[in-house]
């Protein structure tokens, strides 16, 4: 029997998992777990789901809808954790093998993709203009993206986020301050602030706080806006997998498993 070739129904497994690597050029970044193939699944690949978090959820809608491939942002293997399968980790994984479906999942790579990850879809969603990488990266990995929104306030601008992400936005700092200069890092980046404060930020953009940022907004007068670590990582996934669905000629939908975080 002649070997496999993609221009049989669907792509090879391989193909799909090559284009998200050129995309997404996993190989540049230091990272909590791995990326890219992280559970094989069957060969040939003609719907794609994404979603944020391969939860247990997100992987029964997935077989639901008929996925042959999930790529997320957070996937199952994280540095550090119990390598055990059991309890969770054995019930995610039991699906996915034993409906043969692959797993792929990039995480800052993800985040940093200039124009399809997480804070660059962010940023569009809430109306604001990214800068050139040069002046418009910041942190550890320049992993946080700088740009540009004229607000009446940094009320104003939490009020749009509100809006635009369905859901309550927690703001520190003076509510009535005008902002312009509008930094980005989507998920649980708080650590990033003093970055973002240093870079020249009048508002910084996360998913997370803890307990320190709120000193650092009041003391430094830069705003601090919190919108939900799974609410600000919405975006990136679905954009990823739609271009490279596009791309491959395979089928893509997006899953969404609410999360309050």
């Amino acid at each position: 029997m002649p070997p496999e070739t993609s221009s049989e129904q669907g792509v090879l497994r391989d193909e799909l998992v090559a284009a998200c690597d050129r995309l997404l050029q996993p190989s540049l970044f230091k990272d909590y777990g791995p990326n890219g193939l992280q559970v094989e699944g069957r060969a040939r690949v003609c719907k794609l789901v994404s979603g944020v978090t391969v939860s247990l959820a997100f992987i029964e809608a997935a077989i639901d809808a008929g996925a042959d491939a999930l790529l997320v942002h957070h996937g199952l293997f994280w540095r550090g954790q119990d390598g055990r399968v059991t309890g969770w980790m054995k019930q995610r994984l039991t699906r996915l093998l034993s409906h043969d479906i692959n797993l792929l999942a990039y995480h800052l790579p993800l985040d940093a993709h200039a124009e399809l990850g997480n804070n660059a879809q962010l940023a569009r969603r809430i109306g604001v203009r990214l800068l050139d990488a040069g002046e418009g990266r910041f942190g550890d990995q320049s992993l946080g993206f700088m740009g540009v929104r004229a607000s009446s306030s940094a009320a104003e601008l939490a009020s749009a986020i509100e809006a635009s992400l369905g859901r309550t936005a927690l703001l520190v700092g003076d509510p009535g301050r005008k902002v312009e200069r509008v930094a980005i890092c989507t998920g649980g980046a708080q650590g990033y602030f003093e970055a973002a404060i240093a870079a020249g930020a009048d508002v910084f953009i996360t998913g997370e706080i803890s307990e320190p940022q709120t000193h650092y907004a009041r003391e430094a007068g830069v705003a601090y806006i919190a919108c939900g670590h799974h609410a600000s990582e919405r975006y990136g996934a679905p954009a990823v997998a739609e271009h490279v669905a596009g791309l491959l000629g395979i089928e893509h939908q997006f899953i969404d498993i609410p999360n309050p975080a």
